[in-house]
């Protein structure tokens, strides 16, 4: 798998994603002491407040940054924004009241919001080979999941020698240490094959997924991975603290044994995509996930807790870690960034619905319930992304182009008069999949 840190674009730009999440992870921490500072026992309310903005950020921004891609260069993007996001968190230990926390964390997470998607859509492109990508995916899925473990690690280890505030200054350096990495490689910057309007770019992404069956289902796993993960994520808490009466540090090793499974599966994916095709391996994933959550309804102790997030772990990164090479199959080069933008809002959109389901059932409905309702919403979007993601999904598909003249460029280039066989995308000249309307 490390392999693919020979290639040199691609070795800074991961080092600069792995530098960027440490950062994040000491935010996170830094964040939740900031908001206890100010907001005493509200802290929960005003974090749950923090965390819903950076979903709408996610889902409202991202496919509008998306239509400005193509107009700057993405080195220089790319930069810009971690530019932006040293800058907010360098104010971030000077705030005083709880709305300019919600301000800050809105134009973060804003940048965030044009910045991944973005760098998601570069890999692809310095990627070409299948196998090259599909390991810098799973190295990305590692990279994730020991952020979520280094990082308040480290957080802790620092808070014994400084303050909270001062743990936004390891933010700032690591997104400035990031941009400075993208600094020092040239990237592609596939330009459209014409001018478009706005409206148009802003929409082309999502336009492009909803119109590609592959990525419809792709759309409904990711509701399965929201389900089965808002339950680790915001009831873990509940099951250890709550029902088990445990304390913070078994809380941990739970969320550790999720983060191992999700790992494991990280690490043994280049492998088995070359054995089966990503529907299999996403779908198994997604089954897992739909299993374990039904199985979290009838929990009665954290001895078997700990197995069933392991399980989980694998499931969640079985889902989704592949979901680059769909999106990468299903566009040209110059439509990449907004079809990696319209995936990264239209996920967040599945966690931004799972998020408050988990919590607000929780407390009112009791555990059981919520494991059995978010297992029940994972078991239905499987079924969604059964119907319409086919089991035959080809690259290159026979199709008609009785709208074009004989002589159309497109045409001789495929090597047919009307009927012919290429490697199909939805785009200019194609603008829904063969078969459907």
């Amino acid at each position: 798998m490390l392999a693919v840190l020979s290639n040199r674009t691609y070795r800074h730009l991961f080092s600069a994603q792995v530098i960027a999440l440490v950062g994040t992870g000491l935010l996170t921490v830094a964040l939740g002491l900031l908001a206890f500072d100010l907001a005493g026992e509200n802290a929960g309310a005003v974090l749950g407040t923090a965390l819903a903005i950076k979903m709408i950020a996610y889902v409202g921004v991202a496919p509008v940054a998306s239509a400005f891609t193509e107009r700057v260069p993405r080195r220089a993007m790319l930069v810009v924004l971690d530019l932006v996001r040293a800058a907010v968190a360098v104010f971030l230990p000077f705030v005083t009241e709880v709305w300019q926390v919600y301000v800050l964390i809105f134009l973060l997470q804003s940048a965030s919001a044009a910045f991944t998607p973005t760098f998601q859509a570069t890999i692809p492109d310095i990627l070409p080979d299948e196998k090259e990508y599909t390991r810098a995916l799973s190295l990305s899925r590692l990279a994730y999941d020991l952020e979520s473990v280094v990082s308040p690690m480290l957080a802790a280890a620092l808070l014994t020698v400084i303050s909270f505030h001062s743990l936004f200054a390891g933010t700032v350096i690591g997104f400035l240490a990031s941009a400075a990495l993208v600094l020092t490689v040239a990237l592609p910057s596939p330009k459209p094959t014409k001018p478009r309007g706005v409206y148009d770019r802003t929409t082309r992404g999502i336009r492009i997924y909803l119109a590609t069956p592959r990525l419809r289902g792709l759309l409904a796993i990711n509701l399965a991975v929201a389900s089965a993960g808002a339950l680790v994520i915001v009831n873990t808490v509940v099951y250890v603290q709550a029902a088990f009466g445990l304390d913070q540090q078994a809380m941990a090793v739970a969320l550790g044994a999720f983060g191992g499974g999700s790992m494991l599966a990280a690490l043994t994916l280049p492998r088995l995509l070359e054995a089966f095709p990503d529907r299999v391996a996403m779908l198994g994933g997604a089954g897992l996930l739909a299993v374990g959550t039904f199985a979290a309804a009838t929990l009665q102790s954290y001895e078997w807790l700990l197995p069933l997030w392991f399980m989980l772990g694998l499931g969640y990164s079985m889902a989704q870690t592949p979901s680059g090479r769909l999106l990468r199959r299903s566009a040209h080069a110059e439509d990449r960034p907004a079809v990696f933008a319209a995936q990264f809002a239209l996920s967040h959109a599945c966690w931004l619905l799972t998020y408050p389901l988990a919590g607000w059932a929780g407390a009112t409905l009791g555990l059981p319930a919520t494991a059995m309702l978010l297992a029940l919403l994972a078991a239905a979007a499987i079924g969604i992304a059964l119907v319409v993601w086919p089991a035959a999904d080809p690259e290159e598909l026979e199709h008609s182009h009785h709208d074009l003249p004989a002589d159309h460029p497109h045409l001789s280039e495929a090597g047919g008069p009307h009927r012919h066989v290429h490697a199909f995308v939805i785009d200019d000249l194609h603008v829904a999949w063969p078969g459907r309307s």
